[in-house]
């Protein structure tokens, strides 16, 4: 639906005038990695109003826990089969499937330059070319990758559960640089500034200088976190196994609050959502939880029939997230009420992409669906 902006202006006769401009929200045209973007905030335009659903793609039976990247008309996800598949946005056809070494969980392709990156679960890093599928060049780890590949600066930086974040020269598949922890680096990083920043499940929030991989600073945040840290540009949002979400505040390097529901005490492994002042995150509770940022208040809570692992989009007013119910929802962001669902039948622990005005998400029994408007 169309909204109205506000501009007042002053006449020449000093009364002020009330001007409505009616605009509509601009079509993104691409989603180019996890959570849509380099800080990690999962935020887009563009979403249907009344989605419908336009296709359906059969992977296999093996899950999809790997969320998709939409660029330039074409879609990529991976699947545990094995398989990194490439489809038609508007029709879903299939483009091209290219084979992995082992399964692809939850990392998540990220499209940069003509080239989709992705981890498995053999620990290889795979660079493929996005026009026909054939494999550019692959590079080892020493153990499973989960986390999604991010590129910036000419090196795709990726987590291994050998315990190092590695940054891989984008063109070459050679290394640059590797940075240990103390403990698997699940997360995806997030990228602001020169800095990544990952959220470890050895305790600590760590920034690390992009150009040299050096450690800039950590902050202990006391819990094992497995969800990706989104970043606004002066706090980092993230919520940890110890059935707490945290605000960290990066110049005080300090967190800022933490927020546990008062009678539900379970883990959060959803990366969240920033959108005016709210974080919105599911978690293994049921629910989905929008939150102030500035005080961790809760602003509404959602509940479905199962936990949610899905990381929620935020699009034009609307929240887009999976359950493990089986349930693809749309709640209104200021509200929490729900707008539409779809039951695909099994669990969605994927998260939802959006591009093109089109919701692209896989499921547990190894189905891809598209909705749009038409």
């Amino acid at each position: 639906r169309p909204f109205a902006t506000q501009l007042r202006a002053r006449s020449v006769f000093g009364v002020r005038a009330v001007l409505l401009l009616w605009t509509f929200p601009a079509l993104a045209q691409d989603w180019p990695q996890f959570r849509g973007n380099p800080q990690l905030t999962g935020v887009s335009s563009g979403a249907p109003v009344s989605p419908k659903l336009l296709w359906s793609y059969e992977a296999g039976s093996d899950p999809i826990e790997s969320s998709a990247a939409i660029v330039g008309g074409a879609v990529y996800v991976g699947s545990q089969s094995g398989e990194l598949i490439s489809l038609e946005l508007a029709t879903g056809k299939l483009r091209w499937k290219y084979k992995t070494s082992e399964g692809i969980g939850e990392s998540s392709p990220a499209v940069a330059a003509g080239v989709v990156y992705v981890g498995d679960l053999s620990g290889v890093l795979h660079a493929v070319s996005a026009a026909d599928g054939k494999g550019l060049w692959t590079f080892r780890t020493g153990a499973e990758i989960k986390s999604s590949p991010i590129v910036t600066a000419g090196k795709v930086l990726i987590g291994s559960y050998d315990g190092h974040l590695y940054a891989v020269d984008a063109r070459r598949g050679t290394l640059v640089w590797r940075f240990e922890t103390a403990g698997p680096v699940h997360a995806t990083a997030a990228i602001s500034a020169g800095l990544a920043f990952i959220a470890g499940c050895d305790g600590f929030l760590r920034a690390i200088r992009i150009d040299s991989g050096t450690q800039a600073y950590q902050i202990r945040i006391g819990a094992y976190t497995g969800a990706s840290p989104a970043h606004d540009g002066q706090n980092v949002y993230f919520g940890t196994f110890e059935n707490d979400v945290l605000a960290v505040n990066l110049a005080k390097r300090r967190i800022l609050w933490r927020y546990e529901h008062p009678q539900r005490q379970f883990p959060f492994y959803s990366s969240a959502a920033l959108i005016a002042g709210n974080v919105i995150l599911g978690g293994r509770d049921k629910l989905i939880h929008c939150l102030n940022a500035q005080t961790g208040r809760t602003v509404w809570t959602f509940t479905t029939r199962a936990r949610v692992d899905s990381s929620p989009l935020v699009a034009d007013g609307r929240v887009l997230v999976g359950s493990n119910d089986g349930r693809l929802y749309v709640l209104d962001l200021k509200s929490g009420t729900k707008l539409w669902e779809f039951n695909a039948g099994a669990g969605i622990s994927a998260s939802p992409a959006l591009a093109a005005g089109r919701i692209v998400v896989g499921a547990q029994d190894g189905k891809i669906y598209c909705f749009g408007s038409s």
